[in-house]
């Protein structure tokens, strides 16, 4: 028979798959979750975060000082923001930190803390330089512009490949700037001057059947004569009243060449003395040396 109280009763809703057990809803009642701060940026983070962040190949003495990149397209980057009066300041990385996949990049100031700053990749820096910079100028877009720029891209950029990851400078350049940093580890070290060996044969045998150095430097010495004659007596290429993105493509590599402390030294100095013969070069890498990187 049921009891006086039956009637009363009514059908509880059931638990949904999302409901807190009795038990450990009282527990958390005695001990509440907490959302802690976000954790502080490493150490090495840069902390110029009301400049902009340019991360190139560099020593931790390096970043600090702003001194030259030791790696051609990351210097390029590094003369033409100086050329254009950007306020930056640089960071040591490597490619695995690169959104890209490759060095370098900007990291522009943070303007607005709410909105994380977008990092530009070195196919878009020219165009993020125009747009931020009153005193950036259009480069040429002419035949003649482009066919002496092939020479820097090509020509010059070939040798330049050999004689720091194929030829005896190898041990003395590319081994303490791009493979000890690298990791402690033996084996690492290996694989990566393995890697890297690898990767500049692959580029020089898209352009022939075999790696001369012979042939290489030719050509990069007759790069050199064409550049010079070009340069002339002007202070700057194609006459301009102010260096622009070419006298930056030259520079990354005069500057380098003419570095007698340069890693450890030069063992193979074919391609250094080949440059060394044509002042004009010589001037104007010392030219911006002594001006904008003082």
């Amino acid at each position: 028979m049921p009891s006086e109280n039956a009637g009363d009763q009514r059908p509880q809703p059931s638990a949904g798959i999302f409901a807190v057990p009795a038990p450990i809803k009282r527990l958390f009642d005695k001990f509440p979750l907490l959302t802690y701060s976000a954790n502080d940026l490493p150490l090495r983070a840069p902390r110029n975060r009301d400049r902009h962040v340019l991360h190139v190949f560099t020593t931790p003495r390096g970043a600090e000082l702003g001194s030259p990149s030791y790696n051609p397209a990351c210097l390029k980057w590094q003369a033409y923001l100086r050329f254009c009066n950007i306020d930056f300041v640089i960071a040591s990385s490597n490619n695995h930190a690169s959104p890209s996949g490759s060095l370098p990049f900007l990291l522009p100031s943070l303007t607005d803390p709410s909105k994380p700053a977008q990092p530009v990749p070195s196919g878009k820096l020219q165009r993020w330089v125009m747009n931020n910079s009153a005193s950036a100028r259009e480069e040429p877009s002419d035949l003649r512009y482009e066919a002496y720029l092939s020479l820097l891209d090509h020509r010059i950029r070939r040798a330049w490949l050999y004689t720091i990851y194929l030829s005896s400078n190898s041990t003395t350049i590319a081994e303490p700037f791009y493979i000890l940093p690298a990791s402690n580890n033996p084996f690492v070290r290996l694989t990566v001057a393995y890697e890297l060996r690898c990767a500049a044969e692959k580029e020089l045998l898209k352009a022939s059947a075999v790696i001369d150095s012979n042939l290489l430097y030719k050509e990069a010495e007759e790069s050199f004569a064409a550049l010079e004659m070009l340069l002339g007596s002007n202070n700057w290429f194609f006459g301009a009243k102010k260096p622009g993105l070419f006298d930056a493509s030259v520079f990354a590599y005069t500057h380098l060449l003419m570095d007698e402390n340069f890693g450890n030294g030069w063992v193979d100095s074919r391609l250094r003395g080949v440059l060394l013969q044509r002042k004009n070069l010589v001037t104007h890498r010392n030219r911006i040396l002594t001006t904008y990187f003082p």
